[in-house]
């Protein structure tokens, strides 16, 4: 598949480089000639420096042979007038746009199929409060991902010192064996794709995947207390601020905003109706004691500044704060904060690469966990009648080590399996996986894996 990106940026680097380690041939086009260096010495793809907005630039990376655009600079603009040349410059391609101002996300009948038919735009900032709301589900993970339209959940969860799993083997979960299994271990800079014999150790980071309706199980089985969410601070009301706040505006949770600019705080007062607005600046030790964060479910630090976001979800957690979740731009600094203490990071930048290229695997791979090391991906596929792990045990299949079934889809049945379950022609497999399997999957599936 060709593929075009505009824009060299995180977003579109990252984006590159993960498609170009699938063999897709990709073109990049970037104005700053530095970039373009960068672009040709870490990754095997064509650059080209120019405008993506240029008719001529578009000829040169063969918009007529190209199966999908990708307009990922830090312009809007840029990035629906490369989409309107593409349109009129070739018969059909596929159009995804990254567009950040709220303005013309009321206003999207511009991207309708009448004028610039663009076939997917990505809003970094609705796709990270998305995230974020999905994380207020489940208030004791530090990672919460939906499959098969949230009937079946993915849950990140850091194990404490006095966890009642810790030095348990996973083949001793036997109370739980039909409802939770954990698909990957985090411990430290390396990933683990479990097996029964592994045991789990203090400060890992597990993920366990369960349907939605037995997620009580893991509480159990980690001892934890089954809480609903109550109260929950936000700091920054800026535009991803003001859209949070909006969203739990209509949910029965004590919720505080602070925001440092008093214009502000009188906007945001006019424009939400429960939740309280506080004039103050976040890293405000006074006002944070004075406003009981100690008995705060979730602090939600979502200001403009990358530094001060780590110090204030540093200082919320020191005063008591049960969970953080931070705000980083830059995708380079994220392990360094999760290193240091940081609960759970959201990023735009990230939110819009996991949906971009999710929407590129046309619906094969549901999203990658977000794993530090080695990383692992999340892979969903289709069995095929001609594949030879189908109508036999799954302990008889010559699974590599490095990957395992989290969950088998079924119609409407969600089978979290054990070595005795068998795999039916068009049954959907989540699998857990290394990067290193992906080559042995592909053989064992006798079909070409579109992973992330």
């Amino acid at each position: 598949m060709k593929i075009i990106i505009i824009g060299a940026g995180e977003v579109g680097f990252t984006i590159a480089q993960r498609l170009s380690e699938e063999n897709h041939d990709v073109v990049v086009i970037e104005k700053d000639p530095n970039k373009i260096r960068q672009i040709q010495n870490v990754i095997d793809v064509q650059a080209i420096a120019g405008s993506g907005t240029s008719p001529s630039v578009l000829h040169e990376a063969g918009i007529k042979e190209t199966d999908i655009l990708v307009a990922a600079t830090d312009s809007d603009e840029a990035n629906l007038i490369a989409c309107f040349f593409a349109q009129h410059l070739t018969d059909y391609i596929t159009k995804i746009a990254r567009i950040k101002n709220p303005d013309y996300m009321e206003h999207r009948q511009i991207f309708s199929q009448d004028f610039l038919s663009i076939d997917l735009i990505i809003n970094p900032k609705s796709e990270m409060v998305a995230s974020m709301l999905k994380l207020m589900e489940v208030p004791w993970a530090s990672e919460v991902m939906d499959f098969v339209d949230g009937r079946v959940k993915l849950m990140g969860v850091t194990i404490k010192d006095n966890s009642p799993v810790v030095g348990r083997r996973l083949s001793s979960f036997n109370d739980y064996e039909h409802a939770v299994l954990v698909g990957a271990i985090v411990r430290g800079e390396k990933v683990i794709i479990p097996g029964g014999q592994d045991t789990i150790q203090p400060n890992d980071l597990i993920y366990c995947v369960s349907r939605r309706e037995e997620v009580p199980h893991i509480f159990r089985l980690l001892n934890l207390t089954e809480e609903g969410l109550s109260r929950v601070i936000i700091v920054g009301g800026g535009e991803t601020g003001l859209a949070l706040a909006t969203s739990l505006d209509t949910m029965n949770i004590n919720t505080k905003i602070i925001e440092k600019d008093g214009q502000r705080c009188l906007e945001l007062a006019e424009k939400l109706e429960k939740v309280v607005v506080l004039n103050g600046d976040g890293t405000d030790r006074e006002l944070l004691v004075e406003e009981n964060v100690a008995d705060v479910d979730i602090m939600i630090v979502l200001t403009g500044d990358e530094e001060s976001n780590v110090l204030i979800s540093l200082l919320g957690k020191a005063l008591g704060a049960k969970k953080t979740v931070t705000r980083i731009g830059k995708l380079s600094y994220i392990p360094l904060v999760s290193a240091i203490g940081i609960d759970t990071v959201v990023s735009p930048r990230l939110s819009a690469i996991r949906a971009i290229l999710q929407y590129i695997r046309k619906g094969k791979v549901i999203c990658e966990a977000p794993l530090k090391g080695e990383g692992a991906e999340v892979i969903e596929v289709e069995a095929l009648e001609t594949s030879d792990i189908v109508n036999i045990p799954l302990s008889k299949v010559k699974f590599p080590k490095e990957a395992i079934v989290a969950a088998i889809v079924r119609g409407e049945e969600i089978i979290i399996p054990r070595g005795h379950n068998m795999i039916k022609p068009h049954d959907h497999l989540i699998i857990f996986a290394l990067k290193d399997a992906i080559p042995k999957l592909e053989k064992l599936f006798t079909v070409k894996l579109e992973y992330f």
